[in-house]
């Protein structure tokens, strides 16, 4: 296994470590980035191929604009993580904060702890795993992809949600304007299966609830205004 370049970030300016990361992202060397101390916009942009470990916690937008990155955070992550990843694979093994895979196209997210409000807010696609409970908002505006929540879902779950699904095993706190609770196929339960199993995560006796779109706010009528306002 090549060993892994270390990156220390210190009180070194961000500008300096993402320089330092896309050289040795543009060489195809492993990075792993010591004391991390929670800066904020560390490892974005990254390139397709590029593997890099995040040796502590994480500040805002760590990972954004991933466009095929491997990305691990040992600890937790702030708001944003993987905001707008085009593809990739990131995990973070504690809490990550509000709007994980904000507006994300694809990839995968896998938080293994809990996850703030607004998860997936206004995600285009990929899968967010979240081994934890979800916080409020969470899907809200989601157009595609989905979200799994393993530990439940707080208030107002998919809120106004577009075309995207969640995906829930545990208490749902509460539903947002416009979602609604289907049964899913056998077929759709056995590719989640299938996804969690990929990171480790079997278990055949999950009681899921998949939530949709009740398509009300698809198209806006003045007698309905009311359901828009709840917003």
């Amino acid at each position: 296994m090549t060993e892994r370049v270390e990156i220390e970030v210190g009180d070194r300016t961000v500008r300096e470590i993402n320089e330092e990361i896309q050289a040795c992202a543009a060489a195809g060397k492993p990075m792993l980035v010591s004391n991390p101390l929670s800066r904020h916009n560390l490892g974005v942009g990254l390139p397709a191929g590029a593997d890099i470990r995040f040796e502590g916690s994480v500040g805002y937008y760590c990972g954004g604009l991933n466009n095929g990155a491997t990305v691990e955070i040992t600890r937790n992550s702030g708001w944003g993580t993987g905001e707008a990843q085009a593809s990739g694979d990131i995990t973070v093994h504690g809490y990550a904060g509000m709007s994980v895979g904000a507006a994300m196209l694809g990839g995968l997210i896998h938080v293994k702890g809990d996850c703030g409000p607004r998860c997936g807010v206004a995600m285009k696609g990929g899968d967010i795993i979240v081994e934890g409970k979800i916080g409020y908002q969470s899907g809200f505006m989601s157009h595609a992809g989905r979200i799994i929540a393993l530990g439940g879902a707080g208030e107002s779950c998919a809120d106004a949600l577009w075309a995207g699904e969640v995906w829930v095993a545990g208490e749902i706190d509460s539903l947002g304007v416009d979602a609604k609770v289907v049964e899913p196929e056998p077929e759709e339960v056995e590719d989640v299966e299938a996804l969690l199993a990929s990171r480790g995560l079997e278990d055949s006796s999950r009681n899921w609830r998949k939530i949709i779109s009740g398509q009300r706010l698809w198209y806006f009528e003045s007698r309905d205004a009311k359901a828009w306002l709840m917003i």
